[in-house]
């Protein structure tokens, strides 16, 4: 395959690795952008352990509460400036009570809100602001004690990111800080044995490389590939991370001592893993100028 130059651009992006080491990572992995990354990191190159997918669509995350159950939606707009707008607000607002009383997004796209479904009401909002809109993402939580925090709010319950915890035990305090922590260090599952099978296989994969490629014996390296796992799993999951209110903790050390289980979580951040096309402000200057 050949590996174009925004290939190895995209590739260096993502992981800080020189020009060079991109482009030999893309040529030995046949332009995989996964498995490049992946080459980088075994050979030590990758500046970039993790690379955050690029958040480009704007709107808001809304949240809503009620007794043992918790709901969290995402209504994306083109423009950061809507999700200012009174009207866009009182909307995501009525659909996020609305999610209170449905199982998925299909069916909150058909719930009624004031004799019209949601997608109605979105369409009509796409008339009257302008710009194209969609309902994105909804997800549900449920538990004995369910609470909310939405970070960077622009209006109460709405704002950049929406995070849900569920709770056994009436701690609603510690459940908004460990929902603070959730917002800021974004786990990818509550614990080990709930984390997706394929980024473990791939992990330990990347990590067995590293190990073997140190010289040492076979022993030393198992022993060396189970400790930096566990480390993996210390950094990557709610429950064995470092609790951000104290780090001499970790959350579920901190969870103990408050006298709680944390039975789950949910978090909802506007626009992740939606890419936008960056243009070239002096480029499309010129394109204009052309005519």
């Amino acid at each position: 395959m050949a590996i174009t130059a925004s290939m190895v651009k995209e590739l260096r992006e993502a992981t800080g690795a020189g020009m060079m080491d991109a482009k030999k990572a893309l040529t030995e992995t046949d332009g995989d952008m996964q498995a490049a990354q992946d080459w980088l990191r075994t050979k030590g190159l990758s500046k970039a352990a993790k690379k955050s997918g690029r958040t480009a669509a704007e709107g808001l995350v809304a949240v809503a509460v009620e007794g043992g159950r918790g709901v969290a939606v995402e209504v994306n707009a083109e423009t950061d400036f809507v999700a200012k707008n009174d009207g866009f607000q009182e909307m995501v607002e009525k659909i996020a009570r609305a999610a209170l009383d449905v199982d998925d997004l299909e069916a909150l796209k058909a719930a009624e809100i004031g004799g019209k479904s949601v997608d109605d009401l979105i369409t009509e909002a796409i008339a009257t602001i302008g710009e194209n809109m969609a309902l994105r993402r909804m997800a549900r939580l449920e538990g004995e004690t369910v609470v909310s925090y939405v970070h960077n709010a622009v209006t109460e319950g709405q704002g950049k990111i929406g995070v849900l915890i569920a709770l056994k035990g009436a701690d609603a305090g510690f459940g908004r800080q460990v929902a603070m922590h959730v917002a800021a260090t974004n786990p990818a599952s509550l614990g080990e044995s709930d984390l997706d099978p394929a980024i473990v296989a791939r992990e330990r994969a990347v990590l067995t490389e590293q190990a073997r490629e140190s010289g040492k014996p076979e022993q030393v390296i198992e022993k060396m590939i189970e400790g930096r796992m566990k480390k993996f799993f210390e950094e990557i999951t709610l429950l064995g991370q470092k609790f951000v209110i104290n780090p001499d903790q970790s959350v579920a050390e901190a969870a103990q001592e408050a006298g709680v289980e944390i039975t789950g979580f949910v978090r909802l951040a506007v626009g992740e893993g939606i890419e936008k096309k960056e243009e070239d402000f002096a480029a499309e200057v010129a394109k204009t100028l052309e005519g």
